[in-house]
This record gives structure tokens, C-alpha cells and sequence, in this order.
């Protein structure tokens, strides 16, 4: 059994913070990106670094485009955006799940293991959304503007929203744990997403 398999949430969620709160120092979505955790020396910590950044920029692009008065424009161009960004998250995905099947290579599996319903990397997407709702939630439980109703309102829903990251927390590590005990085995499967294919989506490829 790895010291990582059962410490990986805690070093996941410690760096998924750290990247929130990175970012809300300048709060703006073209900030310029910075890796503090060195790709040859901390690839697990880069990758997951990477990936939060990618979630807390979308986050904030999926705010900006709801407004009712942006300018259809801007609103194109910030779709495109959107769309770059999610398939910079999914590559990320990918990544982290390469990540963990060199990791477990050697495992020798058994031959009752069972497969996941969703791959690690798929379970640590949801956790750095996870810390991005966690994060905003408490902000809405003390912003002074706001009525003590929707206050209360959000520190009900805030509660909630820790539970299930405790609850996901726990479900990936022990996802880990059986995968290098060989009772779980990884089967990744690629995306391949046919919208962003000039050969896959007629409309690219020039059809009407």
C-alpha cells in the first residue's frame, strides 16, 4: 500500500486551494499562469496544479458570459474561449490518468478485480470543481451585501458541500488503494470528441 494512495485527496485538495486562492489575488481571467511545482521534480503536484487553473479560469469565464448585457460579440469570442478551455480540462484529465497508469503498471491484478465506474483522473475533475464550489459557496456565507437569508441559505448549502468532498475524498482514495492492491484495475478510455475534429464535425470539415 502507497503513502500516497491514502494521503492523495488531502494533497490534492491542499493544492486545489492553493490555486483558488492564487488566482482571487489578481481575479481576472487573462492573468498570466505560473506552475510553482516543477514538471520533472513534482509531476503529480504540477499536473493537478494545471488542471485546477484551468477549472478556476472556466469557472469565472462561465460567470462572465451569463452576463445579460455582454456583448454578442465578446460573447463569441469568450465561447471559443470556453470551448478551448474545455478541451485543455479534458487533455489535463487524460494526463493525470497517464499519470496513474505508470504509476500502477507493475501491479499484478487479480482475477476478480473490478473496473471503476470513472477512471482517478475523472474522480480528481470533480474534486478541483468540487473545491472551486466550496471555495465561492463560503464567500456567499459572509459578502456583507447580501441579506442574512440567502447568508444562512448558503452556509446550509456550504455544510453540504463539504460532506460530499469528504465523502468524494474518501471514495478516490480508496479507489487508489484498490487499484494498487490489484482488486481495481484502470482502463482509460480517450474522449475523442467529434466537435473539435475538422474531419469528425461536418460542420469543420465543410458541409451544410
Amino acid at each position: 500500500m502507497h503513502k500516497l494512495d491514502i494521503m492523495f485527496s488531502e494533497l490534492a485538495n491542499k493544492i486545489f486551494l492553493e490555486v483558488i486562492v492564487k488566482y482571487h489575488v489578481i481575479n481576472t481571467v487573462d492573468q498570466e499562469f505560473s506552475n510553482p511545482y516543477k514538471k520533472d521534480k513534482h509531476l503529480l503536484e504540477h499536473l493537478l496544479y494545471r488542471k485546477c487553473w484551468i477549472d478556476t479560469v472556466q469557472w469565472h469565464y462561465e460567470d462572465i458570459i451569463r452576463d445579460p448585457q455582454i456583448d454578442p460579440v465578446a460573447a463569441l469570442t469568450l465561447k471559443r474561449k470556453i470551448d478551448a478551455s474545455n478541451q485543455d480540462r479534458t487533455d489535463m484529465v487524460e494526463y493525470v490518468d497517464s499519470y496513474f497508469l505508470d504509476k500502477y503498471k507493475a501491479v499484478s491484478v487479480n482475477k476478480d478485480a473490478t473496473i471503476n465506474t470513472e477512471s482517478p483522473a475523472w474522480g480528481v475533475d470533480r474534486l478541483s470543481i468540487l473545491a472551486l464550489k466550496v471555495y465561492h459557496m463560503n464567500e456567499e456565507t459572509t459578502r456583507v451585501n447580501a441579506t442574512e437569508a440567502h447568508r444562512e441559505a448558503c452556509a446550509i448549502k456550504l455544510n453540504i458541500l463539504l460532506e460530499q468532498r469528504v465523502d468524494l475524498s474518501t471514495a478516490i482514495d480508496q479507489l487508489l488503494v484498490d487499484i494498487s492492491a490489484g482488486r481495481k484495475y484502470m482502463k482509460v478510455y480517450k474522449q475523442m470528441k467529434m466537435y473539435n475534429d475538422d474531419e469528425l464535425n461536418p460542420v469543420l470539415r465543410g458541409e451544410k
